[in-house]
């Protein structure tokens, strides 16, 4: 819901700056999402103020130009060289300051290039400032001469407050459904009230007067369960036309496009009062009857967007004596609203039941300002007061006369809700004892009375209808609350949320039990094999291992004699067991220790045990089908599975560096704090002949200690992004020997702001390139937090990238 600073001044006094009227809400419950200026026009006349012409002489080397000198409320007047015809000593005249920028109006009415003030010589002349026509500084067309002011206001005064074009603001507040009662200018300014203490100031319908009743209308209602309460009036010789400039600024002030005078009046009005209305065009009324009543399933109806629908048997209709004229509450009818020829109207305001309204509208999937309150709940008293408000309005910008008396069926009043409310509630709930009168204060702020105020123990709330939320003991206490200041709460001991526990250390077992889940969701089989193993294998990789061999002194084989320093070897003999037993696609992970001895400064031995994390698979990916040939496991099948390791332990940010060649044919290592975390990639085929597996292994190796040292219970939130994000793309020719995770780093390091991701989508090598080259393809994403990026700055980002990656790495771009 959008709402206007000034239009809400309309109601109550606010000297607070739109920022603290803002918070204020906020406290309230209405909370503020945004709020953005808005200016009468482009510009809103920044820089531009009331000024004095002091003199006025002939330039002395050019026939048109005069020398002025200007008081524009400072300690010395400005000299400016004027070349408009009409300027002389002594006039009010609108002056443009060094540093304003104007945006003027073209001789079509279009907007033409702004253009700023600067202190400038013209024929060896200074002139400091600008005095302006009015196309220049978007006020109209004539560009004949200067405008001539009649005013007495001091030099120096804003001149957008001379022309009421004082910039506006637009408070976006996110209203919750039940807050239905604050949907409006009036709504918001009640709470203010309420929490200000400051008086409101509603629009008076005193001038409200019958002229005649030469137009009246039969009405009558058939449905009252559907429409509690209608009324209406006619107002005939009334001039349909363009809105005055107040009305249309006032709409476009919280985003709505003026129509006409008198649509544009009911807009005002729905959003002034927060009570939708309704103009008919009264030509167009068969047998001068309205009649509210629903329809038989079927019956078509053209709205006035042009679509025909058909209606339900509970959708309630405004008819005329022939024919449906509008979809109650919800969307008027293409050949009943006003048009440029309309000259006298039927105009409609009425209380609408929200579970008819709500039927209609879901059914029809029409949603509008007005089905938005009435499905809701809107203030069924305020119905007659809002018609004479719109009747008054309409006749102040589109004339005409009242010719009926006003209709106002409301055959069984809304009565208020009463709700019993305990004082020890009161202080249980909000958890201080507030004095009684300070309570009742507030509820009568809040216009709900109290019966038996005085009462030792309880009271009875008596609460408008308007306050549909409000019908239960803690809705009352609620807004007790919200009024009294949350913040005026102090903070209880006996609240947890104030001694918030700290997270718990990291539990070893259950961060294993979640990557068990974890990897056997995916299709992973748990392994647990012996800690011992033959020494060929350590042998075999001994240039990488920690320390020495552990040996057992008493071994039951040469084949199992020393303790293992790696996964590795037990995850194969497992895959071989199962591939010898037609268990061809695997896939397998292992919880267990690694064992080793490092010697000591004075040569006593010191035994380390290691665990560990292992995942293998191989075979395929995914089974032979008849839909589909088997697909082979690859290197990104088993990084997809490390990675989600990571993500569960919420690392996103690494390293990486080539894995140990000794174990791994290719691969990659994954560094944190400069120490390994992960080694993955596809084993060497040296040790794959070791244990006589005839299939390539694919093969990840974690320190799982170091694992749960970045383990963390906590879940960090980030806010999702308001503004979109942009792809570049680039062609880069490069070295053979220079690898994506090169350019990822650089990239980083070149532009830490806005680069969000970086990717490379494809990679070309061809005797066209040149020997030892290779091009990558690679998607760059770009995004600010703050604001829209403008191809300016993608432009100067991508350049910066580019300038770093051919001076690094030497790079060719290719467009």
């Amino acid at each position: 819901m959008e709402i206007s600073y000034k239009w809400l001044q309309e109601f109550i006094e606010l000297p607070e700056l739109p920022e603290e009227v803002g918070k204020l809400l906020t406290a309230t419950g209405l909370e503020v999402e945004g709020i953005e200026r808005i200016d009468a026009i482009p510009g809103g006349l920044e820089g531009v103020v009331i000024g004095q012409v002091l003199t006025c002489v002939k330039h002395p080397d050019a026939n048109k130009l005069s020398l002025t000198t200007v008081d524009v409320g400072t300690d010395q007047p400005l000299p400016i060289v004027c070349g408009a015809p009409n300027v002389a000593a002594g006039q009010k005249v609108v002056v443009a300051l060094v540093g304003a920028t104007l945006h003027p109006v073209s001789a079509e009415g279009g907007i033409a290039q702004p253009f700023q003030i600067k202190k400038a010589k013209i024929r060896g002349q200074a002139s400091e400032g600008m005095i302006c026509a009015e196309d220049e500084i978007g006020l109209g067309t004539s560009h004949a001469g200067i405008m001539v002011l009649d005013t007495d206001l001091p030099n120096g005064t804003p001149a957008a407050r001379y022309f009421h074009l004082e910039a506006d603001y637009q408070i976006a507040i996110g209203l919750t459904p039940n807050r239905i009662d604050a949907a409006s200018h009036y709504g918001t300014a009640r709470d203010l009230k309420a929490l200000l203490n400051r008086p409101l100031r509603l629009p008076s319908v005193d001038a409200f007067v019958v002229d005649n009743t030469s137009l009246t209308l039969d009405v009558q209602v058939d449905d009252t369960a559907a429409c509690p309460r209608y009324a209406g009036l006619t107002i005939s010789g009334l001039t349909v036309g363009e809105s005055p400039d107040w009305l249309k600024r006032r709409l476009v002030s919280i985003g709505l496009n003026p129509i006409n005078n008198i649509v544009d009046v009911t807009n005002f009005v729905c959003h002034d009062l927060g009570q939708p209305l309704h103009a008919f065009d009264a030509a167009k009324i068969a047998g001068r009857q309205v009649i509210v009543k629903t329809l038989p399933a079927g019956t078509p109806f053209i709205t006035l967007d042009n679509v025909e629908r058909k209606l339900t048997a509970t959708d309630l209709m405004i008819c005329d004596a022939e024919k449906p004229m509008c979809i109650a509450g919800v969307f008027g009818g293409q050949y009943s609203g006003v048009s440029a020829q309309t000259t006298s109207i039927f105009l409609e305001s009425a209380y609408f039941s929200p579970t008819s309204i709500r039927k209609t509208a879901q059914h029809h999937s029409l949603k509008t300002d007005a089905s938005f309150l009435f499905e809701r709940g809107i203030d069924p008293n305020i119905t007659v007061f809002a018609l004479k408000r719109a009747a008054l309005l309409i006749q102040q910008v589109a004339g005409g006369i009242i010719s009926s008396d006003i209709t106002d069926i409301y055959p069984n009043p809304i009565d208020p809700f009463r709700v019993l409310v305990r004082y020890r509630n009161i202080d249980r709930l909000i958890g201080v004892k507030i004095d009684h009168t300070e309570i009742h204060q507030i509820l009568e702020a809040l216009d709900i009375q109290s019966e038996q105020p005085d009462g030792d123990d309880s009271f009875v709330a008596i609460v408008p209808p308007y306050r549909v939320d409000v019908t239960r003991e803690a809705d009352v206490i609620e807004e007790i609350l919200r009024i009294y200041g949350l913040d005026n709460i102090p903070l209880s001991k006996n609240l947890a949320a104030d001694s918030l526990s700290e997270f718990p250390k990291t539990d070893p077992d259950q961060w294993q039990s979640r990557v068990g889940q974890l990897m056997a969701a995916n299709g992973f089989y748990e392994i647990l094999t012996l800690s011992l193993t033959r020494p060929a294998y350590n042998d075999a990789i001994r240039s990488s291992l920690p320390g020495d061999d552990v040996k057992l002194l008493n071994p039951l084989s040469d084949e199992l004699s020393v303790m293992r320093q790696t996964l590795l070897f037990s995850a194969l003999e497992t895959l071989v067991y199962n591939l010898n037993r037609r268990q061809k696609d695997l896939k397998t992970f292992e919880f267990g220790k690694t064992y080793h001895k490092v010697k000591l400064d004075d040569n006593t031995p010191k035994y380390v045990e290691r665990m560990r994390l292992s995942l293998a698979i191989i075979g395929n990916q995914t089974p032979e089908s008849w839909l589909q040939k088997g697909q082979p496991v690859a290197y990104h099948d088993l990084a997809a599975a490390v990675q989600r390791v990571l993500n569960l332990f919420r690392i996103k940010s690494f390293d990486t560096q080539p894995a140990d060649p000794t174990l791994f044919q290719y691969g990659l290592a994954y560094v944190v704090n400069k120490k390994p975390l992960v080694s993955l990639g596809l084993v060497n085929s040296k040790l794959i002949k070791l244990v006589d597996l005839k299939q390539p292994v694919f093969y990840a190796d974690f320190d799982w200690q170091a694992l749960l040292k970045l383990a963390t219970g906590k879940t960090r939130y980030e806010e999702v992004a308001k503004f979109p994000e942009v792809r570049r793309d680039l062609s880069l020719v490069l070295d053979k020997a220079v690898t994506f995770e090169q350019i990822s780093k650089l990239a980083r390091q070149t532009e830490r702001k806005l680069l969000r991701f970086i990717n490379v989508f494809d990679i070309y090598e061809g005797e066209n390139l040149g020997a030892g080259k290779k091009a990558y393809s690679v998607s760059f994403m770009l995004q600010d937090t703050v604001q829209t990026l403008t191809d300016v700055t993608i432009d100067k980002t991508m350049q910066r990238l580019m300038t770093a990656f051919e001076q690094e790495l030497g790079a060719v771009i290719r467009k």
